[in-house]
């Protein structure tokens, strides 16, 4: 009887001890760095913001967060990596709507699934992109850009990032609601497609404003509109093309973080909250403003429904314009 009791007692320590060490191993997340991936090139828009967001988060979690930078093919490399990634916390993904809301409408034959292969942290924020032009140019309004095109079908011409990128896709918008043609010039980048308008090779194109900010106030770059639905804070004194005469136009390169799919609720929970915290936090966020970036934060769930309603946005425009890559 004896016997059976310590038995009985000794079965119950271990049941309690593995139910605690459990916890405890739980709770101990994160117990060594974190990565976090950026798709994207060193130095662009998209990697200051993380390596923003990766120190403001470190700090909160206590552990480092490691930033690694896996550009190449619009995004969908450093993409790759985090779906083969263990699902375990430990690889974060900075995602922009270029690669998750356009990319898979152009490449069919992606090595992971967008839908499936990826959990959602949460919405971080969006850039404003801003329509330029150089201060010689003739063009001082929307208008009269949209008067010249109409004019002269193909004749004016712009420059962008590069085929499926959100300066592309900004474009085919904007000539789609406005009814025009322009001749496309596309570039390797962000950096080569802005010295093509500074350098008079193209006439117009979309910018990222925290490049065309300065350039604009110098006196290099002329603003037509930007690309919100509301007036970007650092250009205050600038239209937003729906006011300009595309009504409802909006385009903006919005940023997300995302983990593995398949990642422990109770991590994903975590990393939210932490997400949110520095997306609150005062530095931070006048840190990031200066930028031009409008920081947002929210839920999993809500960032999923935002990032399926991109994806149907962008796809429709793609498959009516007949957009293909070269």
């Amino acid at each position: 009887m004896h016997g059976s009791i310590r038995m009985l007692l000794s079965a119950a320590a271990c049941a309690a001890a593995m139910v605690l060490g459990g916890t405890a191993a739980r709770a101990a997340y994160p117990d060594r760095p974190i990565r976090l991936i950026i798709p994207w090139s060193v130095g662009g828009s998209t990697d200051m913001l993380g390596r923003v967001l990766a120190d403001g988060m470190g700090r909160r979690l206590g552990a480092p967060v490691v930033v690694e930078n896996k550009p190449g093919a619009t995004g969908t490399i450093g993409y790759a990596q985090v779906a083969r990634a263990d699902r375990d916390g430990y690889t974060l993904l900075l995602g922009t709507n270029s690669t998750f809301a356009i990319a898979p409408h152009f490449y069919h034959a992606l090595p992971y699934d967008t839908d499936k292969d990826f959990a959602a942290i949460g919405m971080i924020g969006a850039n404003q992109q801003v329509l330029c032009v150089r201060p010689d140019e003739p063009f001082k309004t929307l208008a009269d850009l949209v008067a010249a095109a109409k004019a002269k079908p193909g004749g004016t011409s712009y420059a962008s990032s590069g085929v499926g990128g959100s300066s592309h896709l900004a474009t085919e918008l904007l000539m789609a609601m406005t009814g025009i043609n322009m001749l496309h010039v596309p570039y390797r980048g962000g950096a080569p497609a802005v010295q093509g308008i500074l350098g008079g090779q193209t006439q117009v194109g979309f910018v990222d404003i925290s490049v065309a900010e300065p350039l604009i106030r110098g006196g290099k770059l002329r603003a037509l509109g930007t690309s919100g639905t509301k007036r970007a804070d650092l250009l205050p004194d600038v239209p937003t093309l729906s006011e300009a005469g595309a009504p409802g136009f909006e385009s903006l390169t919005t940023f997300g973080l995302f983990v593995p799919a398949g990642t422990p609720p109770e991590i994903v929970k975590n990393l939210n909250k932490v997400l949110n915290d520095v997306l609150r936090d005062p530095q931070t966020r006048g840190q990031l403003a200066a930028q031009g970036f409008e920081l947002n934060g929210g839920s999993p769930e809500a960032y999923r429904g935002y990032a399926m309603t991109e994806s149907r946005k962008w796809g429709t425009l793609i498959e009516q314009r007949g957009i293909k890559l070269p």
